[in-house]
């Protein structure tokens, strides 16, 4: 269960910063509600997935989550450029997250 909560706080972290660029710094009422509300929710998350989880893998797998998802939310709907370096560098990421897991971060 305390995989699926970081998981879900990753992904609601994604939310967080996708409505933090679209809140235009601030300026944008409803984006900006957004993001404090992802902000909470993925902290929340993040904080009840560690009762359990080892702080160090669930971190990084919460920020893993967060930076690819992002990276790839903002290639994809946000005309952030892509190069054969960025998609290398998110596999890196991946294959980091996948590496502490596999080295048994988790209970």
């Amino acid at each position: 269960m305390a995989w699926f909560v970081l998981i879900v706080a990753g992904l609601f972290e994604v939310a967080m910063a996708y409505s933090l660029k679209m809140s235009d710094g601030f300026s944008e009422l409803w984006w900006s509600v957004g993001f404090f509300v992802f902000a909470v929710l993925s902290f929340g998350l993040l904080a009840f997935a560690l009762k359990s989880l080892e702080v160090g893998t669930a971190y990084a797998v919460w920020t893993g989550i967060g930076a690819v998802g992002t990276a790839t939310l903002g290639i994809l709907l946000l005309n952030d450029s892509v190069s054969v370096v960025k998609i290398i560098s998110i596999l890196a990421i991946l294959a980091g997250v996948v590496g502490l897991n596999l080295a048994g971060g988790g209970h």
